[in-house]
């Protein structure tokens, strides 16, 4: 296999890369973590944006399923030493066995896949629990791939950190929720909704977008109960600061009576550098 260093387009998925790019909060997340690891990160960052852009860059779903299977192939391929995409081959540098012998799992990769699976069939989260169960797979898998390359593998960490993923997807899913009504992705649970006499497509409508924010208030009490788990310390510092701004994002949010249905409410880069330079190593 090639040195990725050699392999047309691989260094575009260095640190940063458009997964990790200026002013997000990814960004100062791998900033501050040790420099040996930037592009690991940034690279595991990135594979999770590739899957997920499957979701808004292919309109034909049957194009948008093919194009899944293929990076599901992909990440098999690439545990198995024989990558293809140029972000594999900076891959393989994360999934080099430490000095105990671990490995990164396929799990959290396919899950992330699953995630995207089941967006692209429209199947509705029924529950609140179902809901936070889709972020959990989809950032919180991404945050459990952060954790094993600074060396985590015990179940308390890993499981701390797919909570703590799950909790800023949740997050985020508050902050784009007026845009993710417009592209039909999941916004609320099933039953949420019927409780207000709403489809997902009836809140979609221009007659009751309106009512967005109060729908999205309980939700937003109930994340800012969880905001703080005791397990936090323990983690790597590239997923405290992201809780930390994922946090502040939050705060922003409810300021701004959860005005999201037709904007997108966020932090400056200067504010996120700040949360981010005042975590604690």
């Amino acid at each position: 296999m090639p040195a990725p260093d050699t392999v047309p387009g691989s260094a575009e998925w260095r640190y940063p890369n458009r997964a990790t790019p200026p002013g997000s909060s990814l960004y100062y997340a791998v900033r501050f973590a040790p420099r040996e690891l930037r592009d690991a990160l940034a690279a595991l960052a990135g594979c999770r944006h590739e899957v997920r852009a499957i979701l808004d860059e292919v309109s034909d779903p049957g194009v948008a399923r093919l194009k899944l299977d293929w990076w599901r192939d992909e990440i098999r391929r690439t545990l198995e030493g024989a990558p293809r995409h140029p972000l594999s081959h900076v891959l393989t540098a994360t999934l080099t066995p430490t000095a105990s012998g671990e490995r990164m799992p396929a799990g959290p990769f396919l899950a992330i896949a699953d995630a995207v699976e089941q967006e692209l069939r429209r199947q509705r989260p029924p529950d609140t629990r179902a809901l936070r169960a889709a972020d959990t797979h989809d950032l919180g898998a991404l945050f459990e791939l952060l954790a094993r390359a600074h060396g985590k593998h015990d179940e308390s960490a890993i499981a701390a950190a797919r909570h703590i993923g799950g909790w800023c997807g949740s997050v985020r899913r508050l902050r784009d929720a007026g845009l993710l009504l417009r592209r039909d992705r999941s916004v609320l649970p099933t039953d949420t909704l019927a409780a207000a006499g709403l489809s997902h497509e009836a809140l979609a409508s221009s007659e009751h977008r309106h009512r967005l924010p109060q729908l999205l208030a309980p939700e937003a009490e109930a994340l800012c109960a969880a905001a703080s788990p005791t397990a936090l310390e323990a983690l790597p510092r590239a997923l405290r600061i992201q809780q930390r701004i994922h946090a502040a994002l939050l705060e922003e949010l409810l300021r701004s009576e959860l005005a999201v249905v037709d904007q997108r409410i966020g932090l400056t880069p200067l504010r996120k550098l700040w949360i981010a330079a005042r975590t604690k190593r």
